[in-house]
């Protein structure tokens, strides 16, 4: 079954690719940096549910997670995920041309898999093997696809059509899907515990954000889309991509870490 579902999810990806070179603002909107939002009525009805499941479920049960269980095993959690998303990274990076993180990518994944007990500790910083990251939202930045239209997701909130495009393109790129059984299931329950721990732990700054502000749907738009182009000032050619946008603006980063620290 999932052979036979695997290209037409290909054929769908391809097809919304051709619609995010076509969906895009013009050059003066897009010199002016102001979101590019032609479908801000049915994104806020989008915002709206995602509002909604927040308070009634992923907040009370994100606190509830972070409250009950030890931090170590929320750190282990959060390892673990990243460990499985490195696979990603390394293929991300190839396609990029970028083999430096292609190498640290599969680096970080063969010795945390094995001498990190599957993931759970995080060995490899312990060998001053750096972070990295990639995915296939930047990789379509790289090739020379723009931004396209903002979009609210249903579950992952806010978006841009080149981004969406890369979610689905990131579950078929990922090497672990032709050798792990159900690997999207066990990645997708694990993405959510990690968020979890992310949503409990800062429940105060994402609370200011979603219930506190005047207008809680622009306020998040605009967070999100300065912390991407900030991710990809440098690469591509995105008239977007401002390498002064804020560092601050991830919504599920520390307010109190320096951004700029090694």
């Amino acid at each position: 079954m999932r052979l036979r579902l695997s290209p037409l999810i290909l054929l769908s990806a391809l097809a919304l690719v051709g619609l995010t070179a076509c969906n895009n603002p013009s050059a003066q909107q897009r010199a002016s940096g102001a979101p590019f939002d032609p479908n801000e009525e049915s994104n806020r009805k989008m915002h709206a549910f995602n509002l909604a499941i927040d308070e009634k479920l992923f907040r009370p049960a994100s606190t509830g997670y972070t409250s009950a269980i030890p931090d170590p095993i929320i750190d282990s959690v959060g390892t673990f995920t990243d460990n499985l998303s490195m696979p990603r990274v390394m293929v991300n990076g190839l396609l990029q041309g970028d083999l430096k993180t292609a190498g640290i990518a599969l680096s970080r994944f063969a010795i945390n898999t094995t001498v990190g007990f599957a993931g759970l500790a995080d060995v490899a910083s312990d060998f001053k093997i750096p972070r990295v990251d990639a995915d296939f939202g930047q990789t379509l930045h790289v090739w020379g696809f723009k931004e396209g239209a903002y979009l609210e997701l249903p579950f992952f909130g806010p978006s841009n059509e080149r981004d969406a495009v890369g979610l689905v393109m990131d579950l078929l790129t990922n090497p672990l899907s032709y050798y792990v059984n159900s690997p999207v299931k066990y990645g997708a329950a694990f993405e959510l515990v990690d968020r979890m721990g992310d949503r409990g732990r800062y429940v105060a700054t994402i609370d200011s954000i979603l219930y506190d502000s005047a207008d809680s749907y622009a306020q998040a738009r605009l967070i999100y889309l300065q912390n991407r182009r900030f991710e990809l000032a440098g690469s591509g050619n995105d008239d977007y991509s401002d390498p002064y946008s804020d560092p601050y603006s991830d919504i599920y980063s520390d307010p109190y870490e320096d951004p700029y620290a090694e």
